[in-house]
C-alpha cells in the first residue's frame, strides 16, 4: 500500500539559482548541497534538485503542477514576497481557496495553496464539475 509521497526530484539547469529560488523565495529549508544538487525541506516533503539534462521548457498549457500549503494568515506574505521578487505567475486563481499560480527558474508550475482536500471535496459538493461523482 502507498502511504504517502516519499520525495520530489526536479532537474534544474542551474544550481545556484534554483537553490536561491527555493531557500531565499520560498523558504525551503536546505539539509545538503553538492557540485550537482541540493537535498531541501519544504515541511515535511523532501525536496531534491539536480543539476543534469533539462528539456527545453516552455510554459505548456497543461495543468500539471505541484501545488505547496500555506497559512490562511500567511498567504498575502507570500503572494508580495513572491511579486516583489518578480516571480512569473502562469494562472489566475479560479477555484476554492486562496492560491498563487508561480513558475520556479526552469519553469516548472508550482501553486502556493491555502486549503486542503477536505476543503476542496466540500466546495466541490456544493457546486460540482461536469460529471463529477463523490467517493466520500
Amino acid at each position: 500500500m502507498i502511504t504517502g509521497l516519499n520525495h520530489v526530484t526536479l532537474s534544474i539547469l542551474d544550481l545556484e539559482r534554483s537553490f536561491d529560488f527555493y531557500t531565499k523565495i520560498l523558504s525551503f529549508q536546505p539539509l545538503a548541497k553538492w557540485d550537482k544538487g541540493a537535498y531541501l525541506l519544504a515541511g515535511e516533503l523532501w525536496f531534491t534538485l539536480y543539476q543534469g539534462l533539462l528539456f527545453a521548457r516552455t510554459v505548456s498549457p497543461e495543468y500539471t503542477h505541484l501545488a505547496f500549503n500555506v497559512s490562511e494568515k500567511d498567504f498575502p506574505i507570500w503572494q508580495a514576497r513572491c511579486r516583489a521578487s518578480n516571480v512569473r505567475e502562469w494562472k489566475e486563481n479560479r477555484s476554492e481557496g486562496a492560491s498563487l499560480y508561480i513558475l520556479d527558474p526552469d519553469g516548472y508550475k508550482l501553486e502556493l495553496h491555502v486549503g486542503h482536500w477536505q476543503s476542496r471535496i466540500a466546495a466541490t459538493k456544493k457546486k460540482p464539475y461536469k460529471g463529477m461523482e463523490f467517493f466520500v
